[in-house]
């Protein structure tokens, strides 16, 4: 039995609400449960409760054992001192306020619904399961998850937005800086993603602003700082690099002692450090306030038109700076653009509309909704309960509700587990 359930039973009156008794045998008779509080003190706020001929207004305490009053220390804890109705699965002793007045208590395991213990006992059974719903989450109804699903990638959103306003605060406000820094990251993807960022955080963003009219030269500062020009090979190019980026290391006093180890091992070569960083290269040498540009557009295709950039001309013919390769242009592909739009573009619309305070969930709604779903093994997962991921929205919120619902087995605060719960499927 776990506490939270008794919330859910609780919140939701599935118990027999007639012919209530306390442990004393004193009727009681429910005016308002109460407002569910989710921080630290009492579990529901403001409760209206008739206990015998008394009409009493307070606070509700919920407990699976009676006794944990006291395994909380709530006896000393002045908080608590306005509680009026003390809730437990399971009364094994008596307890008392801060000033030994005995509190009431309601014993809930001869009122509960036996339907809400049954599916209670089906989804936290110990079987092995992928997700405790497995069994149940394709009978739930299509409105109930597609609402939830929005909901979940708003909070997706939300979490994101946070680490979002750590790089602000660490820019002093630069929207654009950041952006270049999510960037990096997001080209660099899972292998190079915290070797990108790195390289970003060694570069002062003005030193973009100042050089982004040069391909060349933001190429020679990129792979410099990536620590990719300290070989010794005779290619005009990439002389050229090493020379300009010893250069700007002057001039500029850079290093890059803290940038993490690129790395080349298991990655496709159209997805190696050298073609990503060029890109990213080329990307802020077409596009001066790239960040204006981001918060303007609102469709996929504007913004399949302003990142597909391609590699500058020695990397049509090349992968690395030491072999020579068939020829071919190497532009950003649509689906590496709605990684970017997924996990940086959106983020950081959706970021800054908190940060000036402008509504634009609709926006998102719609641009994240013309993006394909991804493909990875939780989005296979789900599908082969129920076909559900239509777009990237389903998809993030999805990664979403695994990781931080399913796998903390938090079932009592999703929607999904909830209706599983009241049989609403």
């Amino acid at each position: 039995m776990q506490e939270d359930f008794l919330h859910y039973i609780w919140r939701y009156k599935k118990f027999e609400l007639s012919n209530l008794k306390t442990t004393d045998n004193d009727s009681v008779s429910i005016v308002s449960l109460g407002d569910y509080n989710q921080n630290s003190g009492p579990d529901f706020f403001n409760a209206q409760l008739k206990i015998g001929n008394q009409l009493w207004a307070g606070n509700v305490e919920i407990h699976v054992k009676s006794s944990d009053w006291f395994l909380h220390n709530h006896e000393s804890d002045s908080n608590y001192d306005n509680v009026i109705l003390h809730v437990v699965w399971e009364h094994d002793t008596d307890v008392f306020r801060k000033d030994n007045t005995r509190i009431p208590t309601l014993e809930l395991k001869d009122y509960v619904s036996k339907e809400a213990l049954k599916n209670y006992e089906k989804l936290f059974s110990k079987s092995q399961k992928w997700i405790n719903c497995e069994h149940d989450f394709s009978s739930v109804d299509d409105f109930v998850i597609n609402n939830w699903l929005e909901r979940l990638y708003f909070e997706r959103l939300e979490r994101k937005s946070e680490s979002i306003k750590q790089l602000l605060s660490n820019t002093k406000n630069d929207w654009e800086a950041v952006l270049f820094k999510m960037l990096a990251k997001n080209f660099g993807l899972k292998v190079n993603g915290d070797a990108f960022l790195s390289m970003a955080n060694s570069i002062d963003f003005s030193m973009i602003r100042k050089l982004q009219s040069n391909q060349t030269t933001l190429e020679s500062l990129f792979f410099g700082q990536s620590n990719l020009l300290e070989d010794e090979i005779q290619d005009a190019y990439y002389l050229k690099l090493a020379n300009e980026y010893q250069f700007l290391k002057q001039k500029f006093k850079l290093s890059n002692q803290n940038v993490e180890t690129i790395q080349f091992f298991r990655l496709r070569p159209p997805s190696f450090p050298t073609i990503r960083l060029s890109q990213l290269a080329s990307l802020y040498n077409q596009n001066q306030n790239l960040f204006s540009k981001i918060i303007e557009l609102k469709t996929v295709k504007e913004f399949y038109s302003l990142l597909s950039v391609e590699t500058s001309l020695f990397w049509e013919s090349h992968y690395t700076f030491n072999r020579a390769s068939k020829s071919s242009k190497k532009k950003l592909t649509k689906s590496f653009i709605d990684l970017l739009l997924i996990n940086t573009i959106i983020p950081i619309k959706f970021s800054y509309a908190l940060h000036v305070g402008k509504q634009i969930d609709e926006d998102i709604i719609n641009l994240v909704q013309e993006i394909a779903s991804e493909k990875n093994s939780i989005i296979e997962k789900f599908e082969t309960l129920k076909s559900v991921s239509i777009s990237a929205l389903q998809s993030q919120a999805l990664i979403q509700l695994k990781n931080e619902y399913c796998n903390k087995n938090k079932c009592l605060q999703c929607a999904i587990g909830s209706a599983i719960l009241k049989g609403n499927c």
